[in-house]
């Protein structure tokens, strides 16, 4: 059975011979039912403070419970954007290195048919040379005939001046 203040202040006891001061008793209940009164108080505040307590605790929990899925989210997220970022790089790297082989081929058949006109034109110029060089011939033999004729031709005045 609970006991309240109003029990405490209510309580009588049978009057003996001997027995107890009814004045000290009943101040004593008296004061006994103030302080179980104020406990009881106590105790209402401190069961709703505990209650306001457990509301906020939960709260609370719910939020670490919802920052802790959140944390493993985001760094699932971001493992994924690294992954991504890293395919990314690797094909761009990828790309860089066939453009880069592509360049290189292209060059090399560049250079490969540069050679090849250098070396047609080191034949046409060597082709070109000779050719100025028997037309040289052949002017010089001309003007070798020239100077022969004229040279006979001279004598031949000459001889018919002088005859």
């Amino acid at each position: 059975m609970k006991m309240t203040p109003l029990d405490i202040r209510q309580k009588r006891f049978a009057v003996t011979l001997r027995g107890y001061a009814q004045k000290e008793v009943e101040g004593f209940l008296e004061l006994t039912a103030a302080e179980f009164e104020e406990v009881v108080r106590e105790n209402i505040s401190l069961k709703d403070e505990l209650k306001r307590t457990q509301a906020r605790l939960e709260t609370h929990l719910e939020r670490e419970k919802t920052l802790q899925e959140t944390m493993v989210t985001a760094q699932r997220i971001s493992e994924d954007v690294k992954a991504q970022a890293r395919k990314e790089a690797e094909l761009k790297v990828a790309d860089a290195e066939l453009q880069a082989e592509k360049i290189v081929a292209a060059a090399h058949g560049r250079v490969v048919d540069l050679k090849g006109e250098i070396g047609e034109l080191k034949r046409q110029k060597l082709q070109f040379e000779s050719q100025v060089e028997q037309v040289l011939d052949a002017h010089r033999k001309l003007l070798e005939t020239f100077k022969t004729q004229a040279s006979g031709e001279l004598a031949f005045l000459v001889k018919k001046t002088g005859e």
